[in-house]
């Protein structure tokens, strides 16, 4: 099993997300408001676009009507910095507008105040 540090728990708050390596892969390490850590491929399934340029976001919910916003799940949605595709951090990556396509993820572990990724 491959597995590497990839940053200290201190380095990303709730709601953040940064860029770093996995061997040579570059991979976005999200950390959701529950203080919860997730990394994904740092690409963008469209276009390729590197996804921490992007924000951490919610969405909205189904009941929202034009120009009426109800958003949900804040701080679990991954926005593309190029297209505004978005895809749900805590359910595998999945893009929310397109369930069956979602971004490569990896396995994360936290030990001793550091985030570990492994495959």
């Amino acid at each position: 099993m491959k597995q590497q540090v990839v940053c200290k728990t201190t380095e990303l708050g709730p709601g953040e997300m940064k860029a770093a390596n996995f061997g040579k892969q570059n991979v976005l390490i999200c950390r959701t408001l529950d203080g919860e850590f997730y990394a994904f491929l740092n690409q963008c399934t469209h276009q390729g676009a590197p996804l921490d340029k992007g924000m951490i976001c919610g969405a909205t919910t189904d009941d929202s009507n034009p120009g009426d916003y109800h958003y949900c799940r804040k701080g679990e949605i991954i926005r593309c910095p190029w297209h505004g595709r978005e895809f749900d951090i805590k359910n595998e990556g999945r893009m929310l507008a397109n369930p069956d396509k979602r971004l490569p993820s990896y396995k994360v572990k936290v030990e001793n105040e550091e985030v570990i990724v492994y495959k």
